[in-house]
């Protein structure tokens, strides 16, 4: 086995340190990657789970829709030796990736769900209101962004949007601030719709370290990325292309997120249908996973406290039978129902 070195706290895809893998130990304990097998890490990122995998003497084939990881992983690439395959792409499309890379069956897939530390870090990129940046927030730094949205849609879509992907509760507000502002002078800028949001919610004593325009930052990032389409997608797509007795473990980082996993986890592994004495028990088909984690792992406050990034972080995982997969319906999987924008939405 080609060793890759002790270099944990080093960066996983080459130059400084600027990401630290949320829950490895836990990751690797569910995933188990043993030598032989093959690894889809589908959320390639700067490389941390796919480095710790190959150490374990497992090959992978590591996904990422954006084109600064891909590139910014050719140094493990070349250090794996031919164990590490970098695929840019979506990780929805994690079964046809595998299969591109000549498996038809794999031995685990990993998911760490959500926005990258790198990504968050870039201002340029977009993402965060904590650095002044293009109002971006593309992933793939292609197709329609943060600012055509906040710009482009209707207030009623705004309101949906911020609403149920961000959870916030004075949405209507938000998104007619927003309509009002936009008339003005269109949106460019993360600094400019933070502003705009802080002075519409104001700060609140009660939660002085969150900062106002968090959950529609959240919102438009979700919705800009397809995020919750991607993630459920990516669960079916692992049920069809694991191997029976083959792990899928998932990272999420909000409740959105975490309540697909656990919805998808709870249909496929459900035995036995409800019934009453007044109804018959419904006919389940055959579990195509077996639970492996009963409740979400979470952080240990020593990981916290190194990583503020893995406070809110939840694992789930599930071992696959040998059931056939089935069909998945991604909004029955809780998958809200928004407004199509450039192909975005559904």
């Amino acid at each position: 086995m080609m060793a890759l070195g002790d270099r944990h706290d080093t960066p996983a895809a080459g130059g400084p340190e600027r990401h630290v893998p949320v829950l490895l130990g836990e990751v690797l304990k569910w995933l188990d990657p043993q030598p032989g097998e093959i690894i889809v890490d589908g959320t390639f990122g700067a490389g941390g789970y796919s480095r710790a995998i190959l150490e374990r003497g497992a090959s992978v084939i590591g996904i990422d829709r954006d084109p600064d990881a891909i590139e910014g992983g050719q140094d493990l690439v070349k250090e794996a030796g031919g164990r590490l395959m970098l695929v840019p792409g979506q990780f929805a499309d994690l079964e046809q990736h595998s299969r591109d890379c000549g498996f038809d069956g794999v031995d685990g897939v990993v998911l760490d769900l959500g926005v990258s530390s790198m990504q968050l870090d870039e201002a340029d990129r977009g993402f965060s209101f904590l650095r002044d940046g293009p109002l971006d927030m593309r992933m793939e730094q292609a197709g329609p962004s943060a600012a055509n949205v906040v710009n482009e849609l209707p207030v009623k879509d705004l309101i949906r949007i911020i609403g149920l992907l961000g959870e916030e509760k004075r949405a209507t507000s938000v998104a007619h601030a927003i309509e009002r502002g936009r008339q003005e002078k269109p949106f460019s800028r993360t600094v400019e719709l933070a502003n705009l949001i802080e002075k519409v919610l104001g700060r609140s004593p009660k939660k002085a370290q969150i900062h106002p325009a968090t959950r529609t930052f959240q919102a438009l990032r979700i919705y800009v990325n397809g995020e919750l389409h991607q993630a459920a997608k990516a669960l079916g797509a692992a049920e069809r292309i694991l191997k029976p007795g083959g792990r899928l473990v998932l990272v999420s980082f909000h409740s959105l997120e975490d309540r697909i996993v656990k919805r998808f986890f709870q249909d496929r592994t459900r035995t036995r249908g409800g019934g009453s004495r007044h109804m018959p028990e419904e006919e389940v088909p055959p579990a195509t996973f077996q639970l492996l984690t009963r409740k979400a792992v979470e952080a240990t406050g020593s990981e916290t406290d190194v990583n503020p990034r893995a406070r809110s972080a939840k694992l789930r995982a599930g071992r696959r039978t040998e059931a056939d997969a089935r069909d998945l319906d991604i909004h029955a999987a809780g998958v809200p129902r928004l407004a199509e924008f450039h192909g975005l939405g559904g």
